[in-house]
């Protein structure tokens, strides 16, 4: 099994200003890159730069710069240029299929937060030891760096990150052969169904609140984004206020970020612990977030007809800031982890169909909350319907497998 482990660095003043400079420097590569790619396009017939050009200048490269490029690790630099070379294969696969293209864009100086080591020891070195309570890791360039390990790190370390969020730092290390460690069995299947009202509700009619953290920090968010308003445009120099203003939008939103991530953990991990098997919606996000297509009005040339934006921009809102993709994704790892077992189901009218009888019309949801089937009479409440209806379409897969 594969598995990442994400831990806090706590480096110095002057490793920080060092990763500083990595970051700095594996971003001017990139954009050389991408820039020699473009100009090779343009102007030489349009001829393709390919990966492994670009990394067979590596050593000149490095020997024409030294003091900025010959003091990182030459296995980072490769994995930097793999990650262009990425992006290019995703824009050619794109033009392909007829989708909007997305043509890789230079990184700015704030947006370029991660360098990659494919091998442990090539550059970085993990250099955790059972007894040792100080963990520090190595990294070329910058020296030992100590990390802040809050749990063991399970089998063996393949590649390692270095990303910085905001001003902190953190390494992520991706390792192989993880071993499971399966939990007692509970004998319990269950089926929940997402919602905005609550976060989840379960087939048991237990009701999980949705702490709605972005909501809960909009005041002070909306006030951050009102002050950095305030300030000239992107087309204008930047000030030192304009730039501390920034870092405070962007530190609200890494709490939320950060709240969001640990109810996700939380609570995926409570319900894996309590069944061993655990149905769900399919749920299309990026989809049901799409902001409405827009209603030319006819008999009005240049206007439009009223397509219903606004109401769906809450809605969008709120499936977002409840993040049932990143919730999910963190129950199914989980549920690896410990040998359980998730199953996705068909989401279509698990509300409209009615679990006693099965009539399934629009008209058995009267309202969000309740449930009233106009064949049976079956009346309940609609989130608890829902997840009675993904249980037993659950329950369906698991009859067929065996």
């Amino acid at each position: 099994m594969i598995r990442a482990y994400k831990f806090r660095l706590r480096p110095t003043v002057r490793q920080t200003q060092a990763l500083s400079e990595m970051l700095r420097d594996h971003c001017s590569l990139y954009n050389g890159a991408l820039q020699e790619r473009r100009d090779a396009y343009r102007h030489s017939s349009k001829t393709s730069i390919r990966y492994g050009d670009q990394s067979a200048q590596l050593k000149e490269i490095r020997a024409f710069d030294p003091e900025r490029q010959g003091r990182w690790s030459f296995s980072s630099q490769q994995a930097t240029l793999r990650r262009l070379d990425k992006a290019f294969q995703a824009f050619f696969r794109r033009v392909k299929a007829g989708q909007t293209p997305g043509y890789p864009r230079f990184k700015g100086a704030g947006h370029f937060d991660t360098v990659t080591f494919p091998k442990d020891g090539d550059g970085c070195r993990w250099d955790s030891t059972p007894n040792d309570p100080v963990t520090r890791m190595r990294l070329q360039g910058v020296g030992h760096v100590r990390v802040h390990q809050h749990r063991p790190v399970k089998g063996r370390v393949k590649t390692i990150s270095v990303k910085r969020e905001g001003r902190r730092w953190y390494v992520v290390l991706s390792c192989d052969e993880v071993p499971l460690e399966p939990w007692p069995v509970t004998g319990s299947i269950v089926g929940i169904d997402m919602g905005t009202v609550h976060f989840f509700t379960d087939s048991n009619g237990v009701h999980k609140d949705n702490p709605r953290f972005c909501a809960s920090m909009g005041e002070q968010l909306a006030t951050a984004q009102r002050h950095l308003d305030t300030f000239p445009g992107r087309t204008r120099r930047r000030t030192k206020k304009h730039r501390a203003a920034a870092r405070k939008v962007a530190k609200i939103h890494a709490k939320i970020r950060r709240q969001r991530l640990d109810h996700h953990h939380k609570t995926a991990l409570a319900l894996v612990r309590e069944h061993d098997v655990i149905g769900h919606e399919k749920l299309n996000t990026a989809g049901m977030t799409k902001t409405p297509a827009s209603k030319p009005d006819p008999d009005n040339n240049g206007a439009f007809l009223p397509n219903g934006a606004a109401a769906k921009a809450g809605l969008n809102r709120s499936i977002l800031d409840a993040g049932w993709g990143l919730f999910l994704g963190i129950l199914a790892q989980k549920a690896e982890s410990a040998a359980r077992r998730v199953i996705p189901v068909n989401a279509r009218n698990t509300s409209r169909e009615c679990p006693e009888c099965g009539h399934t019309a629009k008209e058995n949801r009267v309202i969000q909350a309740k449930f009233e089937c106009v064949k049976c009479g079956h009346i309940g409440n609609a989130d608890h319907v829902g997840a009675l209806n993904v249980l037993k379409r659950a329950g369906l897969v698991l009859c067929a497998e065996a």
